[in-house]
């Protein structure tokens, strides 16, 4: 049993470390994509070399984030097979067609129409070149999308049915895997803070311009653009992100408890808005579950239902039975002891059924198909020990939720006055204190990103698939020891990728802060 925590702690911090990294760029490639066309559009329209410069300098630090973007990426995809094997056979068909549908269509545009954006400004018409560019920028936002249907699925399950000929399952509705309430608000609510990242990013290069006192213009205009797209995209983070809530707790309940600390519920729950953990809390035990506290009345029952006096559970409540149904309503459900007793009759069934099968045992099969089906929803309880071991871990959650929240309530304040001050007081733009705080906003805004994903992955386990199968049953059959040197060489490789970018990055803007960026319009 420790060789197999071992092995599942290892896999998925490796997991971690791959997919933090990777969202690093993927996020920026997203929203530039989209500034880098907007730019190009203004272009066309006017034909002015000071938008085809400053397209081409945005496009030239695009393409960068994006080769190493790629990078990443195909690392992550291969991890599934290598460290998640059980978990790839399980799903059976259903999280390979997004990412087979995301490979053939999605990353087949992004690439074939990105040579055409980096490599035909003298060879196709400036029309048909917008056109490939915006084919890029929606490309890369297919991408994100098919990816995000198939993390979405793993969050609310649905569009499938369990083979037990096969062992996995498969899918059975297209369009549930597809338009589930998760999918829709996951793919909204990234794709938004996509553009924000983004409009802070070109902000603050933006603002180095403005401090080294060269291409002036430029930087102004990019700040307007960029402001723009941001400010769309803060707006529309902060929207999808109370839809975002209520599908948490509707469908993910005991994530929501989490990321509150919220141990005993109630109706007209309130919303801690600043508060410390007491690190002696646990779900058995009648210990505080806070040092300190600040919390906005009833405000947690309105984020999760829209209704100010509903019931929100608590941990303790979800694990004693008591849950918020479908309409709001507060109903008593199966307990987490109970659960873990169906999900190992549903296992017994499932044996059952291979037995047979194996014998040729048509009317035993029968008998433990019916069995299994009507015991299924709760089969990944099966693979539990304890109740406790369906606590996600609440600390981490509850930290990173509000470090979102606090940094995306700064981000909203950051693009009003970044408009404000390139409209109506471009003074501001020239004092070096506004110039810093508009650079080191981009630091602010990747720990704003970085923190909403680690909210959403940590605050569902154990699950890999939400009550269907837990992390520890989904790893391959491998040592421990084997993930920790990949562990490490994947840092390193990338660690590496990373200063690269940067270093290159980096070089490009201090090489351009240093001459006339409209030169690169004549390249």
């Amino acid at each position: 049993m420790d060789d197999l925590i071992s092995v599942v702690d290892w896999s998925r911090w490796q997991f971690a470390l791959t997919a933090m990294y990777h969202w690093l760029f993927v996020p920026l490639t997203i929203g530039l994509a989209l500034i880098v066309a907007i730019m190009e559009s203004v272009y066309v329209k006017t034909r002015s070399a000071k938008w085809l410069a400053m397209t081409k300098f945005w496009m030239l630090l695009f393409g960068i984030n994006f080769a190493v973007g790629v990078a990443t990426g195909i690392i992550l995809e291969f991890e599934f097979g290598t460290n998640w094997s059980n978990y790839s056979w399980f799903v059976g068909d259903i999280f390979g067609a997004p990412l087979a549908i995301e490979g053939i269509v999605a990353f087949f545009m992004e690439s074939t129409f990105i040579a055409v954006m980096f490599f035909g400004w003298k060879k196709v018409s400036p029309r048909f070149h917008l056109t490939a560019t915006w084919l890029t920028a929606i490309g890369t936002a297919l991408s994100a999308l098919w990816i995000l249907i198939a993390n979405a699925w793993m969050q609310q399950p649905a569009g499938m049915e369990f083979d037990p000929a096969q062992m996995r399952n498969v899918m059975d509705d297209f369009w549930a895997l597809v338009l589930s309430d998760t999918a829709v608000a996951k793919f909204t609510h990234t794709i938004a803070s996509a553009w924000t990242l983004a409009g802070v990013f070109v902000i603050g290069v933006s603002c180095w311009f403005l401090l080294r006192k060269r291409n002036v213009e430029m930087a102004m205009s990019s700040i307007k653009v960029a402001g723009w797209v941001g400010f769309a995209g803060i707006l529309t983070t902060l929207a999808t992100g109370d839809l975002s809530a209520v599908n948490v707790a509707k469908h993910q309940p005991m994530k929501l408890a989490a990321m509150e600390g919220l141990y005993d519920g109630s109706r007209g729950q309130e919303l801690v808005a600043i508060g410390i953990l007491n690190p002696d809390k646990r779900y058995d035990n009648d210990e505080n579950p806070y040092l300190f506290h600040i919390s906005i009345p009833k405000g947690l029952s309105f984020l999760a239902t829209h209704d100010f006096n509903a019931f929100v559970p608590g941990i303790n409540d979800l694990i004693e039975g008591y849950e918020i149904d479908e309409n709001g309503e507060t109903v008593t459900c199966v307990g987490y002891a109970d659960r873990i007793a169906i999900g190992k009759e549903s296992h017994e069934a499932l044996r059952a059924y291979d037995t047979a099968m194996a014998d040729g045992d048509v009317a035993g099969m029968e008998v433990a198909l019916e069995k299994l089906r009507s015991t299924y929803k709760y089969f990944g309880y099966g693979y539990l020990d304890s109740p406790a071991e369906a606590i996600p871990p609440v600390a981490m959650t509850f930290y990173t939720f509000r470090i979102m929240v606090i940094a995306g309530g700064y981000l909203l304040l950051f693009f009003i006055v970044a408009l404000f001050a390139v409209y109506y007081r471009e003074q501001w733009l020239r004092n070096k204190v506004v110039q810093w705080i508009g650079m080191l906003s981009i630091v602010v805004v990747w720990v704003c990103s970085q923190s909403g994903w680690i909210t959403a992955e940590v605050g569902r386990q154990p699950w890999v698939i939400q009550d269907l199968l837990p992390t520890r049953a989904a790893i391959s059959d491998i040592s421990s020891a084997t993930v920790q040197v990949t562990f490490f060489m994947f840092a390193a490789v990338f660690t590496i990728l990373l200063i690269a970018e940067i270093s290159i990055m980096l070089s490009q803007i201090n090489k351009h802060s240093k001459e006339d960026i409209e030169t690169i319009s004549k390249d």
